[in-house]
C-alpha cells in the first residue's frame, strides 16, 4: 500500500485496536428519507463526536455534516437504483473519484451483487474503482449487498462475496455476520466490518451482534438503522464503541443506554 492509502485506513480502522465503529447514513441513496432520516444533518450532528467514519453520500455530506468536523469519511460512490425501481442490484460508479477527493473522502464505497443479474456489472465497477483508488491513494470498501434476497445471508455465500471482494483488490469489506463468522474471517484476507442490517427488536440484539462478531474477528461495525432508529442514539453509539475498541459485553456496555439519558455521556 502507498503511504497515502494506508494513512486513510488508518483513520478509519484505528491503528491502537485494529477496529473501527462506523456511522452508516447512506439509506437515502435508494430508499429515500427513511425513519430516523428524514434530516440528515439533525440526525447525524449529535453522533458524529463518537464515530471513527461516517458512510454517506457526496449531497449529505456537502449539505448535512460541518466540514470543521474530524472524522473519516467513507464516501458512497455506487448508485442508479431505488427500492421503487425493477432491481435493487443494477448500480454503476455514480461519484468521480476527483469529486471524492475533493471531498477528502478518506475511503470510497461500493455495493457488489454476487449471484444476482448484475454480479458482472458490479464486480467489473469495483475491479474498475480499486485502480482508480490505488492511482490517488483511496481505499475502495466493498460492500456485500443481498437486496431482497434475504436468504442468501448465509456463511457459504457471504464467505464468497467477501473473498471475491478481496480478490478484485478491495482493502477492507462491509458484510453480515453468520454463525461460523470465523471461517468468513479465515478466508478474507483484508478487514471485514458487520452491517447492522434493519433495525433489531431491541438495542441488546445489535449489541449482541456486534460483540459475537468483533469476537469472531471482525474488524468493527458499520451499524445505521440499528443506531439512529434507536431510542436514545447517542447511548447506541457510546455502546458499541465500548464493545468494539474495549471489549466490554453487551451488558456491561448497555449502560451507556442509561448514562446518556438525561445527562451527559459519561467517559
Amino acid at each position: 500500500m502507498s503511504w497515502g492509502l494506508r494513512n486513510r485506513l488508518s483513520r478509519i480502522i484505528k491503528p491502537e485496536t485494529k477496529r473501527t465503529v462506523m456511522l452508516a447514513v447512506d439509506h437515502g441513496y435508494f430508499l429515500g428519507p427513511i425513519r430516523g432520516l428524514e434530516n440528515p444533518r439533525r440526525t447525524i450532528t449529535p453522533l458524529l463526536p463518537y464515530a471513527d467514519a461516517i458512510m454517506l453520500t457526496r449531497g449529505v455530506l456537502r449539505t448535512s455534516v460541518d466540514p470543521t468536523v474530524d472524522v473519516a469519511v467513507v464516501l458512497r460512490v455506487s448508485g442508479g437504483n431505488t427500492i421503487a425501481g425493477p432491481a435493487l442490484g443494477n448500480e454503476d460508479i455514480v461519484t468521480s473519484v476527483r469529486d471524492a477527493i475533493r471531498l477528502n473522502a478518506a475511503a470510497l464505497a461500493f455495493s457488489i451483487y454476487v449471484g444476482t443479474p448484475y454480479e458482472h456489472q458490479t464486480l467489473k465497477a469495483l475491479a474498475k474503482l480499486v485502480d482508480l483508488g490505488e492511482d490517488y491513494g483511496i481505499p475502495v470498501l466493498a460492500v456485500t449487498a443481498v437486496g431482497r434476497e434475504l436468504e442468501k445471508r448465509e456463511t457459504k455465500y457471504i464467505a464468497l462475496a467477501c473473498r471475491v471482494a478481496a480478490e478484485l483488490g478491495a482493502h477492507f469489506i462491509k458484510t453480515y455476520y453468520t454463525p461460523e463468522f470465523e471461517k468468513v474471517v479465515d478466508a478474507a484476507p483484508v478487514p471485514l466490518v458487520i452491517a447492522g442490517g434493519p433495525k433489531m427488536e431491541s438495542e441488546m440484539d445489535a449489541l449482541k451482534l456486534a460483540y459475537e462478531a468483533v469476537s469472531a474477528g471482525a474488524a468493527g461495525v458499520d451499524f445505521g438503522r440499528n443506531v439512529f432508529q434507536s431510542s436514545n442514539p447517542v447511548g447506541m453509539i457510546r455502546a458499541l464503541r465500548r464493545i468494539v475498541h474495549e471489549g466490554w459485553t453487551p451488558k456491561e456496555a448497555a449502560q451507556e443506554l442509561g448514562q446518556v439519558v438525561g445527562g451527559p455521556a459519561a467517559t
